[in-house]
């Protein structure tokens, strides 16, 4: 495990050291030999359109799945350099007038390092004195040991009278219940119309002046219910499993700028969110959030476990507001990888996240394109479509090198080196720096997370979490807990069949 890094650091990136600089420089100069290599190796019928080996013929599949990547980068550019930058100035021609009469900010916190707690904790009691409005910090705790040193905390850095503390203090049963019982504690202050609530994970190093910069959109959009930040990294892990998260966060920026055009950003990420409290304080909100299940017609009904940050905007978009993302309003997230090796580690991650993002999927459809706008629906209708059209370049080549030879192999090889590293380059765009190790994480995102999604879809009961370990099991009668990972593994493997026997068919 890699030693930990200051955790107050500020949220840009810090300028390279020359052996850095060195390293990416020859880690460029060999990806690009990598491509010219096999560019050689391809024989010169490959490029003849008509032949059989002829695979860089993208076709109508392929011209559509980078289609709509051009179309989520180009609306991130118009939001990035038009739509957002009229929307700052407007903020700041308000001014003060622009800002909330009081602020809330909750934490909630489980097993994390105390290092990371004491850094969010310090952070989150400077920005409430920072932002100069009335402010309530509530910490939604488990452990005594958060508590001392919260109080500890708040001894050392004596924020004025305005800024106030309430700890809340839950048993270990979740997330999900430690948010509802913030959300009634800041209700039962019935704070004003016009004030707002961070909701902030308690792994989350808050930058200064984040909540000033964020709050005056609420009076800009009235129809917004909640917006959220843009997230910079500090991984306590092995390097490849930095750049890993480091290439998630820049894909996350422009994909978050690319929604906020529609104001309908698809997630509510639970590591800062603001919201209005009006929203946070409503009973229906509240039990979305501590309550949420789903009802599966073959899996039957099940509670969710993880994933709040999507049932807080499912439950937004049912309760009709809008969602927005503040591209320059950074927070500094530190992860713990829940393993030491990167193999098991990003599936577990990636396990998690597409999960919660397909079960929110499965119900969110049903609000209709008349809610959702049509691009929105569009977008979540292509999350079930795109775990196998992702797969279909690959199952396509493996087959007709067994048919043809492997030459369509290779040619399939340079294709995707080419383009993982044009769209590797496309994420300078997003303001974060682009490693040479970014091509080949890409790709193994689309497959290993293409795999991992179709795995999840057909298990969407099955859930974790890397802190605390929790089943729904118990909530299953005795024919669901033998019936349903039957079922589930057939359907899988039917599935899987059926689309290896059609991408055969046409090869």
């Amino acid at each position: 495990m890699a030693a930990a890094t200051p955790l107050m650091a500020a949220a840009s990136p810090a300028p390279a050291t020359a052996g850095a600089v060195m390293g990416e420089a020859m880690g460029w100069l060999l990806l690009f030999s990598a491509l010219v290599a096999l560019s050689l190796l391809v024989p010169h019928t490959t490029f003849t359109p008509g032949h059989k080996h002829f695979l860089l013929a993208i076709g109508v599949i392929g011209i559509w799945r980078y289609s709509l990547g051009l179309l989520h980068f180009l609306r991130a550019l118009v939001f990035l350099h038009g739509v957002y930058p009229r929307a700052r100035r407007a903020a700041r021609t308000l001014g003060d007038a622009a800002l909330p009469s009081e602020v809330y900010i909750l934490v909630t916190s489980f097993r994390i390092e105390t290092l990371t707690t004491a850094a969010v904790y310090r952070s989150v009691i400077e920005e409430a004195i920072r932002c100069g409005r009335p402010a309530t910090l509530v910490a939604s705790i488990v452990e005594l040991a958060d508590e001392r040193l919260i109080k500890t905390l708040w001894q050392k850095l004596n924020p004025p009278d305005h800024v106030r503390l309430r700890i809340v203090r839950i048993p270990g049963t979740g997330k999900r219940d430690g948010l509802a019982h913030g959300f009634r504690t800041i209700s039962r202050d019935m704070p004003a119309d016009d004030a707002v609530v961070a909701v902030v994970d308690g792994d989350t190093v808050l930058q200064p002046g984040v909540i000033n910069r964020c709050a005056p959109y609420f009076k800009i959009f009235p129809k917004v219910g909640a917006l959220t930040t843009n997230e910079q990294c500090e991984v306590q892990g092995s390097r490849v499993m930095s750049e890993w998260h480091q290439l998630r966060f820049a894909q996350r920026h422009l994909n978050m700028c690319s929604m906020a055009l529609s104001h309908r950003v698809l997630t509510l990420t639970g590591r800062m969110s603001l919201f209005r409290a009006r929203v946070v304080t409503d009973p229906g909100f509240i039990a979305d959030v501590e309550n949420d299940a789903l009802e599966h017609w073959r899996l039957g009904r099940f509670k969710f476990l993880t994933g709040d940050d999507k049932s807080s905007w499912y439950s937004l978009m049912r309760l009709g507001y809008d969602t927005w993302y503040v591209p320059d309003a950074d927070i500094l997230t530190v992860e713990h990888p829940p393993d030491r090796s990167f193999w098991r580690a990003s599936r577990q991650l990636m396990f998690r996240w597409y999960g919660n993002s397909l079960r929110q999927n499965s119900r969110a459809t049903r609000l209709g394109a008349a809610r959702l706008g049509a691009f929105t629906s569009y977008v979540l209708w292509d999350q079930r479509i795109g775990m196998w059209t992702s797969l279909l370049g690959l199952t396509a080549a493996v087959i007709a090198s067994l048919k043809y030879g492997i030459a369509a192999l290779i040619a399939y090889a340079l294709w995707v080196g080419i383009s993982r590293t044009v769209m590797s380059l496309m994420l300078l765009a997003s303001g974060h720096r682009v490693r040479p190790s970014y091509p080949a994480l890409l790709y193994y995102n689309q497959i290993i997370g293409a795999i991992t999604k179709i795995n999840v879809f057909f298990h969407l009961d099955r859930q974790s979490w890397t802190r605390q370990k929790t089943s729904n099991n118990s909530q299953l009668d005795g024919f669901q807990r033998w019936f349903n990972p039957l079922s589930s593994k057939v359907m899988l493997f039917s599935s899987a069949s059926i689309f290896v026997t059609l991408v055969a068919s046409v090869v």
